[in-house]
């Protein structure tokens, strides 16, 4: 069975936010700790990432959202170790107005292929990020791409609670690259 890396973008994914949810509720999901929700340092949550995933007693399944899905693309450049996919979940764009300036250091990901599988989940009116943005992504991370409707931003002010469509969505994309 398949582990799972929570990670939550700015502020971490409150209680109510289906990220945590699916933590508290499954054992094989554990979150990666960054020093600073709130105020992201690129270089320690490339390291926080580095760290979770070398914990791991074996190759994780990365759960990113928000932010988290940027890092999770530099992060694959520069780090050597070795997961099974990632699962992206409403990617910000970080030329959009809405984009957080603490974030700014999280700009100009990569748009090579990613060196594992990955999905892209996208809403139709995420404030933080077009569809449009996210299936260019998506094409240029070599990631498939699941659009959901009208969400928002996928998170807490969403209303999702457990997420039964991301769940799915999840078990899904995890049968697909279990080894």
């Amino acid at each position: 069975m398949t582990d799972f890396i929570i990670l939550p973008g700015i502020g971490g994914s409150g209680e109510k936010h289906w990220q945590t949810r699916w933590e508290t509720s499954d054992p094989r999901c554990r979150r990666f700790q960054p020093a600073d929700w709130d105020r992201p340092q690129f270089r320690g949550w490339i390291e926080a990432l580095d760290r979770a995933v070398g914990a791991a007693s074996k190759p994780p399944l990365l759960v990113a959202h928000s932010l988290a899905c940027l890092l999770v693309a530099h992060w694959q450049r520069v780090s050597t170790a070795q997961v099974v996919g990632a699962f992206l979940v409403a990617v910000p764009n970080p030329e959009a107005p809405a984009f957080p300036a603490e974030a700014a250091s999280f700009a100009n990901p990569p748009s090579s292929k990613f060196r594992f599988p990955s999905l892209v989940v996208a809403s139709a009116n995420d404030p933080y990020g077009t569809v449009e943005y996210a299936r260019r992504r998506a094409s240029q991370w070599g990631s498939g791409i699941v659009e959901v409707g009208e969400l928002g931003h996928i998170n807490e002010a969403s209303g999702l609670e457990d997420w039964p469509q991301g769940k799915a969505l999840l078990a899904a994309f995890a049968a697909g690259v279990a080894d």
